[in-house]
């Protein structure tokens, strides 16, 4: 196990040893390489199902590599121990997600760890409108629960839908379909969910058990979102506002369980609802900088 960085305050201020879950992920990677560009590549642990895919730094710097999935309590503690801080990148969309999510919260707390960053939900709750979100909830009722069994702090990162998910929600036709009607979203680019998460991982004193908003800094409906795309990429993007009806008709092909199908539907029903138009400036508190904004994410800013 490599040292801890020089000038590193055991008893509190910026962490020593840091683990990101989802290290192959789109958000683990990049919190990742964030992390390695500011010299940080020999203090992480970078947990991954399958190695071969764990991030691999410019520099030619290494960092420590560990398998493990969720679903594995003791290859979670095996992984986990000795973190001073963790990031547990939300596992994907299951039905049994939240199991997964309590078993490697347990086994975050019996390993030691002293941080926990949870990549969460705008509105988590039992009663979210988005059902995923109900998901976040649940998994930040279980990193309180064991906070206090612990003693282990927490930051819990809500983050809005990513911009970055705009094109793939649109698809080959470039049409954004779902009951969304006039409904306003603060969407966040997920590069500023990852700078964000490096920056608590490093030094989580200022966000001890503390719930940040993540957004942009603006809220947009799906028409302005179709019309700001095809702006920012030159390819003609739209919005079509289904009936529900028309939203499980067209959603039907896939085949999907019924609890998939209703968590895409209600992507779109809590865009409608309002729930995920607040705008947070938590993103600027913690950066010191604004969100960025879509055509920062789809290269025309």
């Amino acid at each position: 196990m490599n040292a801890p960085a020089s000038g590193v305050d055991a008893g509190g201020g910026a962490a020593r040893r840091i683990g990101i879950t989802g290290a192959s992920g789109h958000i683990g990677r990049r919190v990742a390489q964030i992390l390695a560009e500011q010299g940080r590549a020999g203090d992480l642990r970078l947990i991954v199902r399958d190695p071969a895919r764990a991030p691999r730094f410019a520099d030619g710097e290494s960092a420590e590599v560990a398998v493990a999935s969720f679903d594995d309590a003791a290859a979670c503690r095996e992984a986990f121990a000795g973190l001073d801080t963790l990031l547990l990148v939300s596992a994907g969309e299951s039905d049994d997600r939240v199991a997964q999510h309590r078993t490697a919260i347990a086994a975050a707390a019996e390993a030691g760890v002293r941080h926990l960053v949870y990549t969460s939900f705008t509105g988590a709750s039992a009663d979210a409108e988005f059902t995923l979100a109900r998901d976040h909830g649940a998994t930040e009722d279980a990193i309180r629960e064991a906070a206090g069994r612990s003693g282990l702090t927490w930051t819990f990162l809500r983050d809005d839908f990513y911009l970055d998910v705009l094109q793939p929600w649109a698809g080959e036709d470039r049409t954004l379909r779902g009951p969304a009607g006039e409904g306003r979203c603060a969407f966040v680019a997920r590069e500023d969910v990852a700078q964000v998460a490096a920056r608590v991982l490093a030094d989580p004193s200022a966000w001890t058990d503390t719930v940040l908003e993540i957004t942009g800094g603006e809220a947009l409906t799906l028409g302005e979102a179709a019309e700001r795309l095809t702006a920012a990429t030159g390819e003609t993007y739209r919005f079509v506002d289904e009936t529900m009806a028309e939203a499980r008709a067209s959603r039907a092909p896939y085949g999907a369980p019924d609890w998939q199908v209703d968590a895409w539907i209600s992507t779109y029903t809590a865009i409608a609802s309002g729930v995920l138009a607040p705008v947070s400036g938590d993103v600027q508190q913690v950066l010191g900088r604004p969100p960025l904004r879509l055509e920062h994410v789809f290269g025309r800013d």
